[in-house]
């Protein structure tokens, strides 16, 4: 069975999942299939596909941060934030105030989030009232790079969790026509290809290395604590190469928490 992760730059029109199906149509059967981070129908970009053993580690790749340029329709309010939406006319935005740091945010009522175990997105549409907490997120970037007439065009660099859609509706009035995810952590749009798949290693490159010799190796294998320190997860490497994702426990210790030798 193949493992690694696939870059993919979704069309618009099809959903996550259906990129995922695509996918597994052409691995073999019972081949784990997953991604890295949802992108809305109408958004374009780029999509972590998971592929085997790369299944385990997708909360680590969906934590990385995310890189977008989207363009806005100004003076008109929709109930998605996107094209999607119901569209009503509405107040002409004046001069941006565009925040960067740590801001709060309350996601959009239509999105993938889970409340009482349905989600948001299918209360919404059966009418019901959805009452998203809040959340911190990190924007490291937020630029205008152009206005013309009732169109805006930002870049946003933020954290994962971040939602787009919610960035733009709060510029009052306004919403997103477009939406492309063009880097996540280092990976880029660029670079996607659905015949090169990237090993374990490359996609896990971000994470720190800890080469390992005999017992100790031997020891992580079956998801043994050994000797070392970090101050994050790290890949634990013996010659053979990947063997676990570990990390660190009190008294110097590397604990196994993500395991590929079985």
């Amino acid at each position: 069975m193949p493992d690694g992760v696939l870059l993919v730059d979704k069309p618009a029109g099809v959903t996550s999942h259906d990129v995922v199906a695509k996918i597994r149509r052409g691995l073999p059967k019972g081949t784990k299939v997953g991604h890295a981070g949802t992108l809305d129908p109408f958004a374009t970009g780029l999509l972590l596909i998971l592929v085997g053993r790369a299944t385990r580690v997708q909360r680590f790749l969906m934590g990385l941060p995310k890189r977008y340029e989207t363009v806005a329709r100004l003076g008109y309010t929709s109930t998605t934030g996107d094209p999607e939406g119901e569209i009503e006319p509405g107040d002409m935005p004046g001069e941006f105030e565009l925040p960067t740091g740590i801001i709060t945010q309350r996601p959009p009522a239509y999105s993938a989030i889970k409340i009482g175990g349905k989600r948001a997105y299918a209360l919404a549409r059966a009418g019901e009232t959805v009452e998203i907490p809040e959340r911190q997120v990190f924007l490291a970037r937020f630029d205008c790079e152009w206005r013309e007439e009732d169109r805006a065009a930002f870049v946003i660099e933020c954290s994962s969790g971040t939602y787009v859609r919610s960035l733009i509706m709060e510029l009052r009035d306004a919403y997103c026509v477009e939406l492309r995810r063009t880097r996540i952590g280092d990976f880029e749009v660029a670079d996607a290809s659905e015949e090169r798949m990237l090993s374990l290693d490359e996609a896990l490159h971000f994470l720190p290395l800890v080469q390992l010799e005999g017992g100790d190796a031997e020891k992580a294998s079956h998801g043994v604590a050994v000797p070392g320190s970090a101050h994050g997860t790290v890949r634990l490497h013996d010659e053979a190469g990947l063997i676990a994702l570990a990390e660190p426990r009190d008294g110097d210790l590397l604990k196994p928490v993500v395991g590929f030798r079985a």
